[in-house]
């Protein structure tokens, strides 16, 4: 017997805001929500249980103070890279400078709160 991966939990200041953000990289919907504000999980339309781990958007009164040790990386899905990068940065997400020399094949991205992730250059076919 193993172990599937099922969520991450990510977290944040403002689990609404991320959480939109998120629904809008990953075409996720909210799938589920703590009162009073506490935590938002996103996730695939069909919801929880799939191939696809859900998010889970937990507030925490720490700020985020270094590079994180864990990241998420993307591929575009209906688009090539360029336009991809250019709807991520029209989301809100800004480049992040994370030591790269130009040469990678990947975005070095952050997220409005400053998580870094990568938009990776290959596309991959939509998940059904």
């Amino acid at each position: 017997m193993s172990c599937r991966l099922s969520e991450l939990v990510v977290d944040c200041a403002d689990p609404e805001a991320l959480s939109r953000f998120w629904c809008e990289v990953l075409g996720y919907v909210e799938l589920s929500r703590e009162e009073p504000d506490d935590g938002i999980e996103i996730g695939p339309a069909s919801g929880f249980g799939g191939a696809a781990p859900t998010l889970v958007f937990s507030r925490a009164a720490e700020k985020k103070t270094g590079k994180l040790r864990l990241h998420i990386d993307v591929n575009p899905v209906d688009r090539d890279h360029d336009a991809e990068l250019d709807r991520l940065l029209a989301l809100g997400a800004r480049p992040a400078e994370i030591g790269q020399t130009g040469e990678e094949s990947w975005h070095p991205l952050q997220d409005p709160e400053g998580n870094e992730f990568c938009l990776l250059r290959r596309r991959l076919p939509e998940l059904e």
